[in-house]
């Protein structure tokens, strides 16, 4: 199971280019509202370092591909469709909005930075980006609010008067956002409340939704169309003020990987995703050259597009993944079945004993302890592994064909 990031954003700001340039999926791209109606699923990558060359092997990936040692590991990503002020009340795709984005880990928000799209999308110039991100947040606790709200009724109803904890209450009323009761609880805490919704006033409430929120759906802003002045003069501000310090930003122009993907592909120029630099190979024109000359400036100054950090960000710094491969004691073989063949995304503070789970429940089961493939230790089932491990683990139990 790979991890889904949730793509989305205003109408017209480039969300739908900055899909198709991470997956290579051709999905509508157009000025005007819902060109996307129906959420698109495509396979996007995260990089990671391989780990064969240190064991002096080259790898043979199942899934995925590497290159030059680094290793592109498939991520789903979900172009989700519907994302308009007054979304949580209905307005526009509404409730089919809200739930494909709860199916997915993290959120990516392609943001014009430019300031040339207004609120709903429409052509217009200087207009503050401050404006889309801070709509997204507030839609996304007026929705939680809302859940917030029936657990709270629901407790009052049930348990007025009664011994009941309000976390066990309001975790099951909000269980789709992931959240458990020890973790609710931690929330409530944390926020300088009681366990005591009577003692809650308005602000409160909102404010306890605001951080659930912020725990269980994090964020990467990507500011696109940053290969404009407009929105390089927006990033200066925006990243600048405090308001938006609980933020990820990355800047990027999808239109320019989309671009470079392009020209690899056509054999024009030599392009790896996420590269700074690239170069032109093939036959031009003057125009085309002048255009792949500013697409160069872009790369240089960002370190890159900007798409393929953008979706990094999300897995590896907001949500704190980390990559680990599978190996034998040796670090070269997979049950024989090929060189470094896999390598998998799992969560921060993952187990030896987990990483047998996601991989097979069998294996997991039969589970007596790991090897660590670089230095030869062993390690036991509560482990908890790093990012690049290379773990091979022993157990009683094969993995069913």
């Amino acid at each position: 199971m790979s991890y889904r990031i949730g793509l989305v954003g205003k109408p017209s700001v480039g969300k739908s280019t900055f899909f198709n340039a991470a997956t290579m999926n051709d999905v509508p791209e157009g000025a005007y509202p819902f060109t996307t109606i129906d959420p698109s699923v495509g396979e996007a990558y995260v990089r990671v370092d391989c780990a064969a060359p240190e064991f002096d092997e080259t790898c043979t990936p199942s899934v995925g591909v590497c290159r030059d040692g680094t290793r592109f590991v498939p991520v789903e990503l979900v172009d989700v469709a519907g994302l308009v002020p007054g979304a949580h009340e209905g307005r526009g795709l509404g409730n089919q909005f809200l739930t494909d984005l709860n199916e997915t880990d993290v959120l990516v928000h392609v943001v014009d930075f430019s300031g040339t799209t207004d609120i709903e999308g429409e052509a217009t110039e200087g207009h503050d980006p401050r404006e889309d991100i801070d709509f997204l947040e507030e839609e996304l606790d007026e929705w939680y609010l809302d859940v917030l709200e029936k657990g709270i009724e629901k407790f009052e109803t049930r348990y007025h008067g009664a011994d009941a904890a309000i976390e066990i209450e309001l975790a099951e009323q909000m269980s789709a956002f992931g959240i458990s009761k020890d973790e609710m609880k931690q929330v409530i805490l944390a926020e300088g409340l009681a366990l005591d919704p009577d003692a809650w006033d308005d602000a409160d409430r909102a404010s306890l939704a605001r951080e659930i929120r912020k725990r269980t759906k994090p964020m990467v802003v990507a500011a696109n169309k940053m290969d404009t002045p407009e929105a390089r003069a927006n990033w200066e501000t925006i990243t600048a003020d405090p308001d938006y310090d609980h933020l990820s930003f990355v800047p990027a122009s999808a239109h320019a990987e989309k671009a470079l993907k392009n020209a690899d592909e056509a054999g024009v120029v030599e392009y790896t995703a996420g590269d700074d630099a690239f170069e032109i190979v093939g036959d031009v024109s003057d125009e085309q050259e002048a255009g792949l000359e500013r697409i160069r400036e872009h790369v240089a100054t960002f370190d890159g597009t900007g798409v393929q950090h953008a979706l990094e960000a999300a897995v590896f710094d907001v949500l704190g993944c980390i990559a680990v491969f599978p190996g034998t004691a040796s670090g070269t073989r997979d049950d024989n079945k090929g060189v470094f063949r896999d390598c998998f995304i799992l969560p921060e503070g993952a187990t030896t004993e987990e990483f047998a789970f996601h991989i097979h429940s069998d294996i997991g089961e039969g589970l007596l302890h790991g090897t660590d493939c670089r230095s030869g230790r062993q390690v036991g089932t509560g482990h908890e592994l790093a990012h690049r491990d290379v773990i091979e683990l022993v157990s009683t139990k094969q993995a069913a064909p």
